[in-house]
């Protein structure tokens, strides 16, 4: 899939050059142009897809954009300000909820019961899981950087975009009792193993509560 992605890491546009009768699926709401193609609305696997979906913050149905002609194009940016990716998919890949923007249209995108062990990014107990090959596009707050985990690496949850399933994790404070009320850092999540994760810059819950502290009190 020929692609390119435009005005990063703040203000991300995702620009797909399609051949004829190539396929994409995207959120809803996401197309910003295209010329060539035929958007078709759906239900990708059926009701219980819709319900999987939205339960993992995206939306009830999915946009599927076909190319009419060569060199169509096609352009999708997320509703808020940050960066896309694209990751080549062969197997499993978790991802936290809301971050899907668009893929391959044989990816089945599904959501996994993560337990109290899944409060990335401020977004509660639901991941994303993202299963089959091709190429899929996240989108996060904040630039989106790749980090190699070779042994063990240690990430504030608020940050964390996308995992391999080969890693394995778990959750626990950033230090003891006191570093955990007096340092602001919160809860961590331990890689272990071998395999890629993606980290958003920025944070999207502590940008609100930064921006909370600048709003006039009320007396």
């Amino acid at each position: 899939m020929r692609y390119e992605i435009l005005a990063r890491p703040s203000y991300s546009l995702l620009k797909l050059y399609l051949a004829r009768d190539e396929e994409v699926i995207a959120e809803t709401g996401a197309m910003v142009f295209m010329n060539g193609v035929k958007l078709k609305t759906e239900m990708k696997g059926g009701l219980l897809g819709g319900l999987k979906r939205a339960i993992g913050g995206e939306s009830f149905f999915v946009n599927r954009f076909v190319a009419e002609k060569n060199n169509a194009l096609l352009g999708l940016a997320p509703p808020y300000q940050g960066d896309v990716t694209q990751i080549e998919v062969n197997g499993r890949l978790y991802a936290q909820s809301g971050a899907f923007l668009a893929g391959s249209p044989d990816l089945d995108v599904s959501t996994k019961w993560g337990g109290a062990r899944t409060f990335f990014a401020g977004e509660g107990l639901i991941l994303l899981k993202i299963e089959g090959s091709g190429d899929v596009f996240l989108s996060s707050f904040g630039g989106i950087e790749e980090l190699e985990v070779d042994g063990e690496l240690v990430i504030d949850t608020g940050h964390i975009v996308a995992f391999e399933e080969r890693l394995d994790f778990a959750i626990s404070r950033a230090g003891g009792l006191k570093a955990t009320l007096l340092s602001g850092e919160g809860l961590v999540a331990k890689f272990r193993g071998n395999g890629r994760v993606w980290i958003q810059t920025r944070s999207i819950s502590d940008y609100i509560g930064w921006l909370a502290s600048l709003m006039p009190s009320r007396d």
